[in-house]
């Protein structure tokens, strides 16, 4: 029998961490390969590998212990890659060379895949002087700009998206042009962006004050507290971001405090990190550990959960030995304090198992125990790595032990950390899980509450014809095969049915015993008003939460799935639409309708052709293959590979106007042209231009710099209407939706923030 709970999940992990040669043949032939491949290497940073390759696969085995996915991807490939997730980059100096070593720095990181994070309030406001040049500073946002162009490149070239969280605190003098920067839609597109709220700046809001807005000592301006509060919830209210960190409180929680100050977090916010800190994440399946669920006697089983969470920080901390970084800098950081990031995934379907409804009191008291159990068996565990192994270098137990994360710790724990030091100087996180957990058959994605417990998902075959398969929720699909058309329980609520105080009060309640932070998206139904939208950051502040991280619905952000409150139906989603994601390339067929464009770029002697044919399916003509043809011998190799990726795209099916996107965005060091009036960066980007007006013309896309013809807006609707809004540029269907701060499809687990 297959381990793939859903189909689905099977074709996550062929897509996504199934190991294959370069010429796509599978090397891990089953799911059973790939934790074999995962548990031998980790493995190898122990004294008796064998032994532990042994455990360590049992962890892995049915799901049980999910590292995060570059562990699953890369880990024994032989690869160099990295098997961390997210970097913050070093401190940005405040001048011009230092800001573009940087920056260097950050293109090294990101080549690799990595997501990082910054603090641009190091550098100076626009304006300010600029001692020795005679000039004026043109301020972090300028910058940022360059680093926005930066990501766009790395990118254009073929590597994995890396997303980049910018961060600025609340009295920086720029901070009211970062709060506004992405209203404009074509600006920071790479960027996540959150604001550092200190509580200085949250009691003077409390207390109707001012705020002094200074770098460098010098107060540059005098706002209103509230002013400044209320420009940034109605830039979150209107277009979901910035995001809000209470920077204090988590410098104030770090284990860490005595030796590292935090300005900065990864790109989901679920760790905030010091400068070149890395983040190792994995997550523990709570939704593969439930006794008899649905059952009176269904209780998640704790001595399994002990056991498996040792294991699981004895595998993390292998993988601070094993894997490797960009840079130097960033594996002295990670070996001095051997920081590891242990959460969960299938928190809301453990607590439909047990018969709790997500987001009430009850449940929150189930959630804080549960990752008490957690945090208890981490700290546990490393303590006696460190009696085995030895402690992380920076460890000064007095400190330590003084710090505001281990104030309520358990006495025996704090006990057993005096006497014998600690291996891990951070465990807990809570990471964003989409995508691996569809993987693990669908379970509900780290803290969030359920999505859509079904919702219909096309597949394109090889023949032209289409076929629709259910994704069901898992503790859904096990109701039905314990129960089959029996009616669920009054308890199965979806995150569109929860109010955002619910949501807050479940992040609070898992804040308590998570040293990190915690990926979390608060939905807010549209029509909240504003003040109300306010109120659900107050709450977060004054619950005990780290950051906050809201998405309400509405034109600019796209809406989502909302459930009819008098509806009895149970909450479903389709992400059915006319794009839609192939399984295997379509064949060839005999002839194909196309055109040939003439392009001649300045100062080249001889012009390109490009050729592009189109296929029609479902009475619809889209892309199918690209031919580049010209007499410069110069251009033969690139255009010959880039034909045949192009190609390869357009086969696959779905969304492929992104296509046009990172062609147009590629730009040429040694200079663009000006054609028709318009300043075109590169030949590759005015190719990108010649595909975007064919596809055009056919009908594939609505018009120049305009998405696909069929992508309609979201609308509100009732249960059981078909939920349909921006396509996922990675499998095409209609499913994309805030989920843990990122844009994620509920389809292929494709996720903005890589």
């Amino acid at each position: 029998m297959s381990r793939f709970a859903a189909p689905i999940a099977e074709q996550i992990w062929d897509m996504k961490y199934r190991l294959k040669d370069a010429e796509g043949a599978p090397a891990d032939g089953t799911v059973e390969d790939t934790w074999r491949r995962i548990a031998r290497a980790l493995a190898q940073a122990e004294a008796d590998p064998a032994k532990w390759e042994e455990v360590f696969f049992e962890a892995l085995e049915d799901f049980k212990f999910l590292p995060a996915g570059r562990i699953t991807a890369g880990a024994g490939t032989g690869r160099a890659v990295t098997l961390f997730n997210c970097f913050v980059m070093g401190t940005i100096p405040d001048s011009m060379a230092g800001i573009f070593d940087m920056l260097k720095e950050a293109a090294l990181t990101m080549q690799q895949g990595g997501g990082i994070g910054y603090d641009f309030s190091t550098i100076r406001p626009k304006g300010a002087d600029v001692k020795g040049v005679a000039a004026d500073a043109s301020g972090p946002l300028s910058f940022m700009d360059v680093w926005d162009a930066m990501c766009r490149t790395i990118m254009s070239a073929g590597s994995r998206r890396g997303a980049m969280m910018a961060t600025m605190r609340c009295d920086h003098p720029d901070i009211e042009q970062f709060i506004t920067a992405k209203q404009d839609p074509a600006r920071l597109r790479n960027f996540n962006l959150s604001v550092l709220v200190t509580d200085a700046f949250m009691e003077a809001v409390k207390a109707g004050g001012t705020w002094e807005l200074q770098f460098d000592g010098k107060v540059y301006h005098t706002v209103e507290a509230r002013d400044l509060w209320n420009k940034i919830m109605r830039a979150t209210y209107d277009y979901a971001e910035p995001g809000v960190i209470f920077i204090d409180r988590i410098n104030q929680m770090n284990n860490l405090a005595y030796c590292e100050t935090i300005a900065a977090t990864n790109p989901c916010g679920e760790q905030p990190l010091p400068p070149y800190g890395a983040c190792l994440l994995g997550s523990i399946n709570l939704a593969r550990l439930v006794a008899e669920p649905f059952e009176a006697g269904a209780a998640l089983d704790e001595a399994a959960l002990e056991t498996l969470v040792a294991t699981a920080v004895r595998m993390m901390d292998n993988v601070v030995d094993i894997s490797r970084f960009a840079l130097d800098a960033q594996r002295h950081e990670a070996q001095a304090k051997r920081r590891i990031g242990l959460g969960v995934t299938g928190l809301a379907d453990a607590l439909l198992m047990v018969g709790l409804r997500y987001g009430s009191e009850e449940a929150a008291r189930q959630t804080s125990r549960w990752l008490h159990r957690i945090a208890r068996a981490a700290y546990l565990a490393s303590v006696q790595l460190a009696k085995e192994k030895g402690a992380f270098p920076l460890l000064d137990t007095e400190k330590y032990l003084e710090s505001g994360a281990l104030a309520h710790m358990d006495a025996d724990v704090r006990a057993a950390i005096a006497e014998h030091g600690i291996r891990n100087a951070l465990l807990t996180s809570i990471a964003p899980t989409g995508t691996i957990s569809l993987y693990a058959g669908n379970v509900s994605s780290g803290i969030e509450p359920v999505f859509a417990y079904s919702y219909k998902r096309k597949v394109l075959q090889r023949d032209g014809s289409r076929t629709e398969e259910e994704v069901v929720d898992y503790a859904v699909q096990l109701w039905r095969d314990k129960f089959g058309a029996a009616e669920l329980p009054d308890y199965f609520v979806n995150a569109q049915t929860l109010s955002p105080s619910e949501h807050v009060r479940m992040q609070a309640a898992a804040q308590t015993w998570v040293d990190s932070s915690i990926s979390k998206t608060i939905n807010c139904p549209e029509d909240i008003a504003f003040d109300a939208f306010k109120d659900v950051y107050m709450q977060a502040y004054e619950s005990g939460c780290k950051g906050c991280t809201t998405y309400r619905p509405n034109d600019v952000t796209g809406s989502v799935l909302t459930v009819s409150e008098s509806s009895d139906e149970t909450p479903e989603a389709e992400t059915g639409a006319d794009v839609v994601y192939l399984s295997d390339p379509l064949d060839r067929p005999h002839a194909l309708e196309g055109n040939t464009y003439k392009l001649k770029w300045p100062d080249s002697e001889h012009a390109i052709y490009i050729t592009i044919n189109d296929i029609v399916i479902a009475g619809r003509r889209r892309p199918f293959e690209v031919f580049i043809n010209s007499k410069n011998m110069e251009h033969f190799a690139w255009t010959v590979a880039l034909t045949r990726m192009i190609s390869a795209v357009f086969r696959r099916g779905g969304d492929v106007s992104f296509v046009v996107e990172e062609l147009k965005a590629v730009f040429d060091p040694r200079g663009g042209a000006w054609m028709q009036g318009k300043y075109i960066p590169s030949i590759l980007a005015a190719i990108g231009g010649v595909i975007e007006r064919h596809l055009v013309a056919i009908g594939f896309i609505e018009a120049e710099g305009k998405g696909l013809k069929a992508d309609p807006k979201y609308q509100a609707m009732a249960v059981g209407d078909t939920a349909r809004g921006p396509s996922c540029p990675s499998c095409g269907t209609f499913g994309m939706h805030m989920v843990e701060g990122c844009m994620t499809c509920v389809s292929c687990g494709y996720s903005k923030c890589g």
